[in-house]
C-alpha cells in the first residue's frame, strides 16, 4: 500500500467517524468513497498484475574499464488476460558503492505474448557489478496500492581493467631484443637454417666441411636464434609496494595489458600474483578476471622458481616501486633463458632493463622504446556492444 492509499483509509474512517458523531450525512458517503476508492484498487492490482518471467542477457559478459555494455530483458507473459501498463525496477551495485535503481516502463503485453527491453550499463572503473533482483510493479490508476513480483534473480558482471594491446619483443629489436638475442646465443646456436659463404671471422668449427668440398668457396652453417618463447607476468599485490591506490590500479593495468599482448602473439603465457597462478589456453581471459577483482594485499606472491619452459623466457614484474616485494623476489631467480624486465609504477624503473608506469602513456612509451616498436594499441573489450543513443538506466517502452 502506498502513503496515498494509507491516506485514503485515514480519511475514509475519519468521515465517517465524524459523520456518525454529528449526523452528517455528506461525511458518510465520502467515507465510504475512500474506502471503497482502496477496495477497488485492491481488486485491480490483484487481477491485472502481470504474470511476467523475465530472461536477462548481459553483452559482452566481461566489461571493460570505460566501455558502455547493454542489459537485454526478455519477458514472457504467461496470463490468458491483457496486462496493464507496469514498470520494471531493478537494483544496479558495486561491492562497496551505493546501488542505483534501473527503472524501464513496459507498456501492455497481449496473453501470453513476449515482448523485450533493455538499457545501458556505463562503467567506470574495474570491479564486479551486482544486477538484480529485477521485479514488475504495478500500481492502480489512482496510485493507491503497488503489487511487486519478481521477474529475475540477481546477476554480476566482471568489469576488467583496462588493457593495452603493446608490442611483444623481437630479437634485435630494442633495448630488449638486443638483451634477449644475447640470451639466445648463449643458449646455443639453434637449428641448422642454411649454408652461406664462409666470412672473416667466422668460427672454423662453423664451416660446412662436406658441403664445401663439393664447392669451389669455403661455406658455413648458418644456424636460426630461436626467438622469444614464453612470458611470465608477476603483479606485486603487496600494499607496502604503492605509494597510493592510483599506482596500484595502473599495476593492474599494465599486468592486464601484458597478459593479453603475450596470449594474443601465442606466447607461452603464466601469470602470478598474491595467491594466484594462472596458465593454460584461457590465461588471457581468466587473468582478466582476475584483475578485475583483485586487491593489494592479502596472500604472498609464491616463490618464483626457475620457469621450465623451452627456450627464451621473459619475466616481468610489476610494482610500485624497485624496492617492493615483486622486484625483490624476482631478482632471487636463477635462470640464464629468462630475462627480468621491472615495470615501476611510482619511479622511473633504475634497471638497465625496464620500464616506468607512473602513468598509462608513460609505461606505453617506455614500453615501445623497450621493444623497439613505434605505437600501441588498446584492447577495449573482447566483444564491442552495438552503439545506440540510450541514455543509461532511463525508462524504455515495448
Amino acid at each position: 500500500m502506498t502513503r496515498y492509499g494509507v491516506l485514503a483509509i485515514v480519511a475514509g474512517v475519519v468521515s465517517l467517524a465524524i459523520g456518525r458523531a454529528f449526523g452528517v450525512v455528506e461525511l458518510f458517503v465520502i467515507g465510504a468513497g475512500f474506502l471503497a476508492a482502496v477496495v477497488a484498487a485492491f481488486l485491480y492490482v490483484l487481477v491485472r498484475t502481470p504474470r511476467v518471467a523475465g530472461v536477462r542477457t548481459i553483452r559482452p559478459t566481461i566489461l571493460v574499464a570505460g566501455d558502455t555494455g547493454r542489459v537485454d530483458l526478455e519477458l514472457h507473459h504467461a496470463g490468458s488476460l491483457r496486462s496493464a501498463r507496469f514498470g520494471l525496477r531493478e537494483r544496479v551495485g558495486r561491492v562497496g558503492t551505493e546501488d542505483h535503481v534501473a527503472e524501464l516502463t513496459v507498456e501492455p503485453l497481449a496473453a501470453r505474448a513476449a515482448a523485450n527491453a533493455g538499457y545501458q550499463l556505463p562503467t567506470s572503473a574495474r570491479g564486479t557489478i551486482s544486477l538484480g533482483p529485477l521485479v514488475a510493479e504495478l500500481r492502480d490508476p489512482l496510485g493507491l496500492l503497488r503489487r511487486v513480483r519478481t521477474v529475475a534473480g540477481v546477476d554480476t558482471v566482471v568489469v576488467a581493467p583496462r588493457a593495452h594491446l603493446v608490442d611483444m619483443p623481437e630479437l634485435g629489436n630494442g633495448p630488449l631484443g638486443r638483451h634477449l638475442l644475447a640470451q639466445a646465443r648463449r643458449l646455443g646456436p639453434g637449428e641448422f637454417h642454411s649454408l652461406r659463404e664462409y666470412a672473416d671471422g667466422d668460427e672454423p668449427r662453423t664451416i660446412h666441411w662436406r658441403a664445401s668440398a663439393r664447392s669451389d668457396k669455403l661455406l658455413v652453417k648458418k644456424n636460426s636464434v630461436e626467438g622469444l618463447r614464453r612470458m611470465l607476468v608477476v603483479l606485486d599485490s603487496d600494499l607496502a609496494s604503492y605509494a597510493d591506490p592510483a599506482s596500484f590500479e595502473r599495476a593492474v593495468t599494465v599486468a592486464a595489458s601484458l597478459v593479453r599482448s603475450a596470449a594474443h602473439v601465442d606466447l607461452v603465457t603464466r601469470f602470478v600474483s598474491g595467491g594466484v597462478d594462472l596458465r593454460g589456453p584461457d590465461v588471457g581471459a581468466e587473468t582478466l578476471r582476475v584483475l578485475a577483482a583483485i586487491q593489494p594485499g592479502g596472500d604472498a606472491l609464491p616463490v618464483l622458481d626457475r620457469d621450465p619452459g623451452e627456450g627464451v623466457g621473459l619475466l616481468v614484474v610489476v610494482s610500485g616501486s624497485m624496492n617492493g616485494a615483486g622486484i625483490t623476489a624476482a631478482r632471487s631467480v636463477l635462470d640464464p633463458t629468462q630475462a627480468i624486465v621491472p615495470v615501476t609504477t611510482d619511479e622511473t624503473s633504475r634497471a638497465l632493463i625496464g620500464a616506468a608506469a607512473r602513468t598509462e602513456a608513460e609505461f606505453l612509451s617506455t614500453w615501445r622504446h623497450l621493444v623497439g616498436a613505434s605505437s600501441g594499441r588498446r584492447i577495449t573489450s573482447t566483444a564491442r556492444t552495438t552503439p545506440n543513443t540510450e541514455a543509461p538506466a532511463r525508462p524504455v517502452g515495448v
